[in-house]
């Protein structure tokens, strides 16, 4: 009958350490809050407009992606996928801490009052609680990011585990934003060196999804000639200079007077603003300039070995 409860290795078939370790306790209280979260969006606080679609599907997403990690790390499952699998939860965790960070912040502004709505004060309250379980929910992820990350002097196996390969993340998740607001009436085809920094935008996007792509899929080889780790650092070096172009043609011909204005139009609509659209283009393509500075500084020190079995 032992045979019946034992895997081929010995041990049983369930991880048991899906469940009783910090990780497993992390991503269970990332299970509980988000399905607490969208048990109360349903119920009674509700959503509404392009904000709340916004904030509810990244709840169920992030919630629906943790079902799943869970599910395969505790049976095991992943070990018969093609991946890496530390590199891939991580950045599951990573990019899901900053969609929780957002909602959290998104959710709150747009429909929680100090005074009670018409519908009266029990839809307020619920509002409230699904704005303090999306920020438990936050701290669970940005928990497993923390007990997942490469700590100084460990053998770096997982480059997605590293500092650099998380800032991979976050310049991708910023690069969204980015995105968002050139989609919302930025008239950045206006202008040829608009158009140049949109398509930098993309370029830059594209290489740092290559670079996670590969790393997920343990495709951490050499590429061509080149070392993975040095083919990382070329591409962030390449992307610091097409962002620090970026960043320097953007406003000149967004808010200079010769091409724009440097003052927010006073007839400008309310969340309908191609100025309001233009000013956040420009913020964030300095958040990421300086977000690939500093993963151009960490690259560096970075010397790591490829992993493309799952952790087992």
């Amino acid at each position: 009958t032992g045979s019946t409860i034992m895997d081929s290795h010995g041990g049983p078939y369930l991880n048991i350490r899906a469940l009783c370790s910090p990780l497993g306790a992390a991503r269970l209280c990332q299970l509980a809050m988000g399905c607490a979260v969208i048990a109360m969006v349903t119920h009674n606080a509700g959503f509404s407009g392009s904000h709340g679609v916004f904030c509810m599907a990244a709840w169920c997403f992030c919630f629906a992606m943790t079902v799943v990690v869970f599910f395969l790390d505790a049976t095991r499952l992943y070990s018969c996928l093609p991946i890496s699998w530390d590199n891939l939860t991580v950045t599951c965790a990573a990019f899901a801490t900053l969609m929780y960070v957002t909602a959290s912040v998104v959710y709150p502004l747009f429909f929680v009052q100090s005074e009670c709505p018409y519908a009266g004060c029990a839809v307020r309250n619920f509002r409230i609680a699904v704005t303090v379980c999306s920020i438990l929910g936050t701290l669970a992820y940005g928990a497993e990011v923390a007990l997942c990350r490469a700590r100084p002097g460990q053998a770096v196996v997982g480059y997605m585990a590293t500092v650099s390969g998380l800032l991979k993340v976050v310049q991708g998740f910023v690069a969204c934003i980015i995105f968002g607001a050139l989609a919302n009436g930025s008239e950045y085809s206006r202008y040829a060196a608009t158009i140049f920094c949109v398509v930098v935008y993309a370029f830059c996007f594209a290489l740092t999804a290559v670079v996670v792509v590969m790393t997920v899929c343990g495709r951490t080889k050499a590429v061509r000639c080149l070392p993975f780790d040095r083919f990382v650092v070329v591409c962030t070096l390449l992307e610091v200079l097409l962002y620090l172009s970026a960043s320097v043609v953007w406003p000149v011909f967004c808010f200079d007077t010769k091409y724009g204005s440097p003052w927010r139009p006073s007839s400008c609509p309310q969340g309908r603003c191609p100025w309001d659209s233009k000013l956040v283009v420009a913020v964030f393509s300095f958040v990421n300039f300086g977000l690939y500075v500093a993963d151009l500084i960490y690259s560096q020190r970075i010397r790591f070995g490829s992993s493309h079995n799952p952790r087992v």
